[in-house]
């Protein structure tokens, strides 16, 4: 990583790829991954025209901080509003095409993070490049019950921050995720997250999990998306998630 700044590490917390699609395929994906993104909003996604939500993130004893976020997903038109490393307010408006300078890098890197957490199920087929293996049913790693584990893996020529991030998911029978795993690929920290998967909530067509607990290398962690609204074609308003 080479800015070392409190944005950029906290931004950085699970995301390992620098995008927000591929487009080649790597291999046969199991079928249960489309199921995945169907429930998401996979078959409605097109009529999308703008997101925002705002990332809450908490680790107990190493940082505390909220992003808010707009969206225009076929524009690629990204509005922040936060706090920089010193903890003063910024914002930040660009286009992903043009990020052409430190700011705007390290403002991407947190939006890309916030992005996975906010619509990773979709970001999982649609990141193509991604190693994708159905494990069958297994014990959820925490409490009771088992679910469908769906791993996703991403290699080296995806060129992201650390080659090798896995994301294990845990899937209901109603194809939702309950439960998620995260590793690290390299030496990053942290290695190991685990977070539930619940509070979910409709934002037009799109499903989301707002509501994450688990720990981060063994510290609680606390994940929360809130102010979660879309705008669709054709219209002005925006829909608050229900």
């Amino acid at each position: 990583m080479r800015n070392a700044s409190r944005l950029t590490m906290m931004g950085l917390l699970l995301c390992g790829v620098l995008g927000l699609t591929t487009t080649s395929w790597a291999q046969t994906r199991p079928p249960i991954l489309e199921k995945i993104a169907k429930t998401y909003g996979l078959d409605s996604y097109g009529q999308i025209d703008a997101i925002r939500y705002t990332w809450n993130g908490e680790i107990t004893g190493l940082f505390k901080l909220s992003r808010k976020w707009e969206w225009e997903p076929k524009t690629g038109k990204v509005s922040f509003e936060g706090k920089d490393k010193d903890g003063k307010p910024v914002k930040v408006t660009y286009l992903r095409s043009e990020i052409n300078d430190d700011t705007k890098k390290q403002t991407d890197a947190g939006f890309t993070n916030d992005n996975y957490w906010l619509l990773f199920p979709l970001h999982a087929y649609w990141d193509t490049s991604a190693s994708v293996t159905d494990a069958g049913m297994k014990k959820l790693p925490a409490g009771a019950g088992s679910a469908t584990l769906v791993s996703v893996k991403y290699g080296s020529e995806l060129g992201g921050y650390t080659p090798g991030d896995t994301w294990d998911l845990y899937v209901a029978k109603d194809n939702r995720v309950e439960y998620l795993v995260f590793h690290h690929g390299g030496d990053k920290k942290p290695s190991l997250v685990t977070a539930t998967w619940t509070g979910y909530k409709k934002a037009g067509p799109l499903l989301i999990s707002t509501e994450h607990r688990g720990a981060a290398d063994g510290k609680p962690l606390h994940i929360f998306i809130s102010d979660v609204a879309v705008k669709l074609t054709g219209s002005d308003k925006w829909m608050d998630a229900k």
